[in-house]
């Protein structure tokens, strides 16, 4: 790898895309993104 270790950057990049998804859906309150830790991220739509 060029730069090394780029997992802090991974990291980042997806942080800065569900915020930006979570901005996009929050004029719907039922829409949920839960952050589930040492997993990812789970879309959660009312039943």
């Amino acid at each position: 790898k060029l730069w090394g270790n780029d997992d802090f950057f991974n990291a980042r990049s997806m942080d800065v895309f569900i915020s930006k998804l979570r901005k996009k859906l929050k004029s719907d309150s039922q829409i949920q993104i839960i952050n589930i830790r040492g997993y990812g991220y789970k879309l959660v739509f009312p039943s």
